[in-house]
């Protein structure tokens, strides 16, 4: 198997990773009784299964081994209103920084296939960490009034749906 096929399957688990830390998120949002925060939450762990069930279906389309992992416990107590996203933004400029690696990893092989495929992904993660960024911030300035971010997030629209450039998902994406 190429580095790229190996670190591909490997971010199989990572974005199934980032999914769980994202459900961890939102149900802790959910138990403060913040619907927003919470909707938020459950819907970018959506996403997040959607983009290991991609690379799921790339490698298969690639007729690569695929290995289905568990992953590990992710962080549910959180003792402030901006932890949780703090730890979100973090996670996704990891993720950011695997993507280019398999980047990286798909031009020194000269996996040109492997490296268009891996586009879609660079640009969803400027979006990724500018989202949680801007996200961070707004609840940076309600300070303990979560109420005002509720209500921020109640006015700002999220995402316009599917995106039609994004690559396949194994089972269609849900």
């Amino acid at each position: 198997m190429s580095r790229f096929a190996s670190l591909l399957d490997d971010q199989v688990a990572n974005e199934f990773a980032a999914a769980q830390q994202y459900i961890a998120i939102a149900v802790h949002y959910d138990d403060e009784d913040l619907p927003e925060l919470a909707r938020r939450f459950y819907q970018q762990a959506l996403e997040e299964r959607n983009h290991a069930m991609m690379i799921v279906q790339y490698l298969m389309d690639q007729d690569l081994q695929v290995t289905v992992p568990g992953v590990d416990v992710p962080q549910t107590e959180f003792s402030t209103l901006a932890e949780p996203v703090a730890l979100a933004l973090e996670q996704e400029k990891r993720v950011s920084e695997q993507i280019k690696a398999l980047v990286g990893a798909a031009r020194e092989e000269s996996d040109f296939q492997g490296e268009q495929f891996m586009q879609w992904f660079l640009k969803e993660q400027v979006e990724e960490v500018s989202s949680m960024s801007t996200m961070l911030r707004q609840i940076e300035r309600a300070g303990s009034n979560a109420l005002w971010i509720e209500d921020y997030l109640a006015r700002t629209p999220q995402s316009e749906g599917a995106d039609a450039t994004a690559p396949p998902a194994a089972g269609g994406a849900l």
